[in-house]
């Protein structure tokens, strides 16, 4: 049974569907079915699940009057990325806070940022993590003085605005389920906002209550995600309460390959972003896809994974590849 949804405005910028394909491992069960969602072709330079989100985001942005787009995130952050360019392409202006000391030489989703014209101010870690919600205050007030209207888009753009994004791919993902047979799935994804487990959750919740939903955490824990779609989602009812949307109960986390800590690889790590480039010429990044595939696979290695039908949802960050080539050893 499926629940109407009443979506928010929406502006489109992804190249959407995306396609669903079979995915043949040499060392993942047999008895499996394991398929691949390909976010990463969401389009070109945009490409990933933060423009899904964006396209909700830059609608209320818009909505609202506003003139340039503030957010944050990593020096190497997808999001930051994808709004630096969605910014340009739509005339406006971009200012990003980033966690990190400034490199010497832009590299990957940096050096696209500052490509696109965006303006980019970066702390230091400890710093960072203290006082964003400040810094973008500032950020914003600063541009206020110079006449300008600024709209404030959270880490990763995941919050009760963003989820839309991954509510709108669950819709599509249950048209994939009946297309290609594909019954009962645990759909995977990397959990690193929150924003697309949240969505994928709560849209499939609706569109294909039979589908659970496994977020691999790269970052914090198991209770801070489960938290975090909670809050998103109860956001969502508020904001949006003649939408239909309803709390769901078919997600689980594991917090079991995050490694060292975020954006922090390991050889196991890439040693499958190799192994899926050489045996399907998939490129995994080593924050976000590559940390949520290598757990995916070693669960089914284990025999831990139920479900026959496994859909991994690549959500792009080929760009975070690049200043990875020591650790890759190529």
């Amino acid at each position: 049974m499926t629940f109407e949804l009443v979506f928010p405005a929406r502006k489109p910028l992804a190249q959407i569907p995306t396609p669903l394909q079979p995915l043949q491992l040499t060392d993942t069960p047999q008895d499996k079915r394991l398929w691949i969602k390909r976010d990463d072709l969401t389009g070109a330079a945009l490409s990933g699940n933060k423009i899904r989100k964006l396209e909700y985001v830059l609608a209320q942005a818009l909505a609202e009057g506003a003139d340039t787009l503030v957010t944050c995130g990593g020096l190497q952050s997808n999001h930051c990325r994808a709004t630096a360019l969605t910014a340009a392409a739509h005339g406006l202006g971009c200012e990003l806070i980033l966690r990190g000391d400034k490199p010497d030489n832009l590299d990957g989703n940096l050096l696209l940022s500052a490509m696109a014209g965006a303006a980019y101010h970066c702390y230091r870690a400890p710093d960072y993590h203290r006082n964003l919600p400040l810094l973008l205050r500032q950020t914003a007030e600063r541009l206020k003085t110079q006449g300008k209207k600024p709209f404030i888009i959270p880490t990763g753009a995941s919050d009760e605005i963003g989820l839309w994004g991954y509510i709108q791919a669950a819709q599509e993902l249950a048209q994939d389920f009946m297309a290609l047979g594909i019954q009962q799935p645990l759909v995977v994804c990397a959990a690193g906002s929150g924003g697309t487990l949240a969505g994928l959750a709560a849209g499939l919740g609706h569109f294909c209550p039979e589908a659970e939903v496994l977020g691999i955490a790269v970052c914090d824990s198991q209770a801070y995600f489960e938290q975090r779609v909670r809050e998103d989602i109860a956001k969502a009812q508020h904001v949006y309460p003649q939408s239909g949307l309803r709390m769901p109960s078919n997600y689980c986390v594991n917090a079991e390959f995050i490694g060292p800590g975020y954006a922090k690889g390991y050889p196991a790590l890439y040693k499958t972003i190799q192994q899926l480039a050489r045996e399907v010429g998939v490129i995994l990044d080593p924050v976000y896809t590559g940390k949520a595939f290598y757990g995916i696979a070693e669960l089914m290695r284990r025999g831990a994974i139920a479900q026959r039908d496994i859909v991994f949802i690549h959500t792009g960050g080929i760009f975070g590849v690049f200043p990875e080539r020591e650790a890759l050893q190529l």
